[in-house]
């Protein structure tokens, strides 16, 4: 996968400023991809455009909150002014809140599932117009083994990851006819920036690997090349599916 298989191609990547959605940008960079970096956060963003120029390939940031409508409904019209339109949607923006369900304020409910599936409505609203009528198009959303399982002090998390499932598959055979594929991506335990908390409790750490049978955390740099081939030509025939990258995890 190493080839410029995306040359050419136009990606729009939310939540790319750090974590997983870093590791995506990087990999459709190096593919050849023009991306498009989207956050709140411009100087995590610009840092990690100059880290896609040194791989060879063309970035542009964006600032926007994508929960917030009016913002989003810009993007495409600033994408196409940019570099053209979009053909490609990594949904990855998202935060987790985690405590007992009688401890949530009605605001941290609304922030988890504003920032992990409707931002993700908002956007697919926005731009599944300019992606229509080419022939190609690919929808990532970064879903969560969180979509199929479940753990305590979750509970918001975990509605708003199921939601994004059901909304992915829904979604892919509303958009099959004009081949644009939908997928999601359901990361298990990778060495993020949300799992600092746990990641600095050995305790809970240890608790983590455990159940792990790979036996470790994942490398953000595995879900960059699986997000790549779903985007190649190659995978034109996955749709509306799920692909769980979590050492085992829900195997169990």
């Amino acid at each position: 996968m190493s080839e410029k298989k995306l040359a050419g191609k136009v990606a729009v990547i939310t939540g790319a400023s750090k974590g997983l959605g870093k590791a995506i940008a990087l990999s459709l960079a190096e593919a050849g991809a023009k991306v498009v970096l989207v956050s709140r956060n411009r100087e995590q963003l610009e840092a990690v455009a100059a880290e896609c120029r040194q791989l060879g390939g063309e970035a542009h940031v964006l600032v926007a909150d994508v929960t917030h409508e009016e913002q989003v409904k810009r993007l495409p019209d600033n994408v196409s002014a940019l570099v053209g339109p979009a053909q490609i949607l990594i949904n990855n923006a998202g935060i987790n809140i985690r405590k007992p369900v009688t401890e949530f304020t009605l605001d941290e409910w609304r922030a988890v599932q504003d920032t992990n599936l409707t931002s993700v409505f908002l956007l697919c609203r926005a731009f599944v117009p300019q992606m229509k009528g080419r022939g190609y198009g690919r929808i990532l959303n970064m879903t969560s083994i969180m979509s199929h399982i479940a753990l305590p002090q979750r509970t918001a998390y975990c509605a708003s990851k199921a939601g994004l499932l059901g909304f992915t598959k829904a979604l892919a055979l509303e958009l099959a006819p004009e081949k644009i594929t939908v997928n999601g991506i359901s990361p298990g335990p990778f060495a993020t920036e949300m799992n600092t908390p746990i990641l600095q409790n050995p305790e809970a750490n240890a608790q983590f690997i455990s159940k792990i049978p790979a036996g470790r955390w994942g490398n953000v740099e595995e879900i960059g090349k699986l997000a790549l081939y779903l985007c190649s030509e190659e995978a034109g025939f996955i749709t509306g599916t799920d692909l769980l990258i979590d050492g085992g995890w829900t195997a169990q």
